[in-house]
């Protein structure tokens, strides 16, 4: 049967550039914990990349307007742009945290979470990449999504209890309670996002 209005198929180009913009941005982050130097030039960088992703967001809701038909549900569509934005706002939520904060200097859970979510973004990045034209070969990345986040659920927890124990100023233990929380905030925004491409493979 031939299809009188085709699919607008440039979709699948913004949610790669959204993952790609999301890649970037998680690597400047874990650069920002790792030197943790230069701290407002690498902000503004990381602030930049946030609103790249704000045009893409954009554009998507554009052509969801003006698109008679759609590769795949509209609420789909509208729930992976949403939770791709929040993977992206939560890194930059968390980088200004730590200026903010006056965090003096990352601990080694802070490091290692922003690992989980530079590890996340790689493979929303690689899924994002085949839902066009290789679904079957998605599943891998977002059980490694899923596994990163299990992993972060109890690095974040064991932090979050180091801190009691080690009976640490008060004020220190109120601004890395709320960098983990942020940190593992976007990391749920990661599987949110891979959860909605799950439920896109089941439809397809």
């Amino acid at each position: 049967m031939v299809r009188l209005i085709p699919k607008d198929e440039k979709f699948y180009e913004l949610f790669i550039k959204d993952g790609q913009i999301m890649v970037e941005i998680a690597r400047k982050l874990d650069a920002l914990v790792t030197d943790y130097d230069r701290l407002d030039e690498r902000l503004v960088e990381i602030q930049a990349l946030e609103k790249q992703g704000d045009r893409v967001d954009d554009e998507v809701a554009a052509r969801l307007e003006r698109s008679f038909i759609t590769p795949f549900d509209r609420e789909d569509i509208h729930e992976l742009t949403v939770h791709l934005d929040d993977v992206i706002d939560g890194i930059q939520s968390s980088a200004e945290t730590f200026q903010i904060y006056g965090v003096k200097e990352p601990t080694d859970e802070a490091r290692s979470l922003v690992r989980i979510i530079v590890g996340q973004s790689v493979e929303l990045l690689a899924a994002l990449q085949k839902l066009e034209k290789d679904k079957k070969s998605i599943t891998p990345h977002l059980v490694v999504i899923h596994d990163l986040e299990h992993e972060a659920d109890g690095l974040s927890r064991a932090a979050i209890g180091r801190l009691f124990r080690e009976r640490m100023d008060a004020l220190e233990v109120i601004k890395l309670r709320g960098l983990y929380l942020a940190l593992e905030e976007t990391i749920d925004a990661a599987e949110d996002a891979a959860e909605v491409i799950e439920r896109i493979l089941a439809k397809s």
